[in-house]
């Protein structure tokens, strides 16, 4: 599963697909539907130096809970996942 820094599930993203979204990391945060402006999400993590929000201190942020809204919490249950560390048999 390739995320993006906010989550998303970017091999799983129809609309990406379609417009030929390569993932914010490939594309430095400035998404197609943002109008050349960067990420404020994408922007936030780099800023910070972290790859994604999941391994931020404020984790989940309001702001990221803003962005997510509206979905099932899939994309802070992936960042959840990814800070969960690996289970040991």
């Amino acid at each position: 599963m390739k995320l993006s820094s906010c989550g998303i599930d970017c091999d799983a993203c129809e609309i990406g697909t379609e417009k030929g979204c390569r993932g914010c990391f490939a594309i430095k945060g400035q998404p197609f539907w943002a109008n050349e402006e960067t990420c404020e999400l994408y922007a936030c993590a780099a800023e910070k130096s972290i790859p994604h929000c999941g391994g931020c201190g404020l984790f989940p942020c309001a702001m990221l809970e803003e962005w997510a809204a509206g979905e099932n919490g899939e994309r802070i249950d992936n960042l959840r996942k990814l800070n969960e560390p690996e289970k040991q048999e």
